[in-house]
């Protein structure tokens, strides 16, 4: 068996790495497990796959030591433009220049890479992947876990950060209300020859969202963004299939000329979208983070931020319960991290479900009363600067590590 350490983390994605590496800054010491190959993950090209990271989320990756690292990789958000079906009635988000940028977006590979680069060579994390957990076991005295090549890990504390059908979860047995969209995310790179001038749209349709998400400029110089584009499931296969040109003109008539002539970066990918939400993210010597505790529709880009609030709490209560002597299995300190993630989780995960419902209503009226609806936050700048401290991630209690 190995050597037993503080946490037992299970998925070594985005979210579980950074978990690490926040414990670690605290001095607390991790086993970080993952069924994927990180080299595979971090593997050269560009996929389309991008991540807003909000104010408060890079203040997260700040402590951890990433800045540096990260920062000539991210390009700013400037503005945020909000249209239904690209009429008039556009809503803008717009910070004043002291206030800073509304966040900033990687490509995924860049998240990737330096958070696994950062875990290699940080001696208070251990490796594991990629490879299979085939037994997970929890008592009152600590966790421990079995993997597919004979090796035993044991912790204090076990956290599940797998993702959206998180075997850790099921097998803790806790319950999950969720529903399914019926929608499909696409997924693609876009090069394009006008700058986006670091605005990010969030183009509004009956039969979903569609959002441009701006990048750095690609290696020669070209303009590039990340295209999200919300499809019925019925005809998520077709839209796939569709060849570039075809795809490239069926993009063009949801956006018009905004950024003017377009090409393709990368390949397609599409995932499902649903809305889950688990009624507990503790049990006994467990704690859930990320999609394993929640996933929602991205229409708003916050479900990686999400996860980095449940990151940034749950380390806080840790260190507080080891000053203070306790067990990282502690229930009390679990049910405090539970308590203080429960509020903002379900506001978010409320209003992106809300919006994706809102805008999904068909017609002439009910775009009619959207747009109206609309040009009265533009006028009003108590609830526009509402809505950025909301993307920002820095309202509410925030725990040390998202503070400035």
């Amino acid at each position: 068996m190995d050597e037993k350490r503080d946490l037992l983390i299970l998925g070594g994605g985005l979210v579980g790495t950074t978990l690490a590496l926040a414990a670690a800054s605290k001095g607390m010491t991790s086993h970080l497990v993952d069924r994927a190959d990180p080299a595979e993950l971090t593997a050269e090209g560009f996929d389309g796959r991008a991540s807003a990271i909000s104010t408060a989320s890079w203040r997260l990756l700040r402590h951890i030591g990433l800045e540096e690292r990260l920062a000539p990789h991210g390009c700013p958000i400037d503005a945020i433009a909000v249209t239904d079906q690209m009429k008039p009635g556009r809503l803008d988000f717009r910070p004043e220049p002291h206030e800073g940028s509304l966040g900033r977006m990687f490509a995924n590979r860049e998240l990737r890479r330096a958070l696994y680069e950062a875990a290699r060579a940080q001696p208070l994390i251990t490796w594991h992947a990629p490879v299979e957990v085939i037994a997970r076991d929890r008592d009152a005295f600590g966790v421990s876990a079995r993997l597919g090549d004979g090796t035993r890990l044991a912790a204090a504390l076990m956290v599940g950060a797998e993702g959206r059908r998180s075997p850790t979860r099921e097998d803790a047995g806790l319950e999950m209300a969720k529903w399914d969209y019926s929608h499909r995310a696409i997924i693609a790179g876009l090069a394009h020859s006008k700058p986006h001038e670091n605005i990010a749209w969030e183009i509004f349709f009956p039969e979903g969202p569609f959002a441009l998400l701006p990048l750095l400029d690609g290696p020669d110089g070209g303009h590039r963004s990340a295209l999200v584009w919300t499809v019925a499931e019925k005809d998520a296969a077709g839209v796939l299939k569709l060849s570039d040109r075809a795809f490239l003109a069926e993009v063009e008539k949801r956006m018009g000329d905004l950024l003017g002539t377009l090409a393709l970066s990368g390949a397609r990918s599409s995932y499902p979208l649903a809305f889950q939400h688990t009624a507990r993210i503790v049990g006994e010597r467990l704690a859930l983070v990320g999609d394993s505790a929640h996933g929602m529709h991205p229409i708003a880009g916050q479900g990686l931020n999400l996860g980095l609030r449940d990151v940034a709490t749950l380390v806080e209560v840790l260190d507080e319960g080891l000053r203070l002597g306790l067990d990282l299995g502690d229930a009390q300190l679990l049910r405090r991290y539970e308590d203080w993630r429960a509020l903002d989780a379900l506001m978010v995960m409320g209003a992106t479900d809300t919006l994706t419902r809102l805008f999904g209503v068909p017609g002439r009226a009910a775009s009619a009363l959207r747009r109206l609806g609309m040009a009265g936050v533009q006028r009003s700048p108590f609830l526009k600067q509402f809505f950025m401290d909301e993307a920002r991630g820095v309202s509410g209690s925030l725990p040390e590590l998202l503070r400035a």
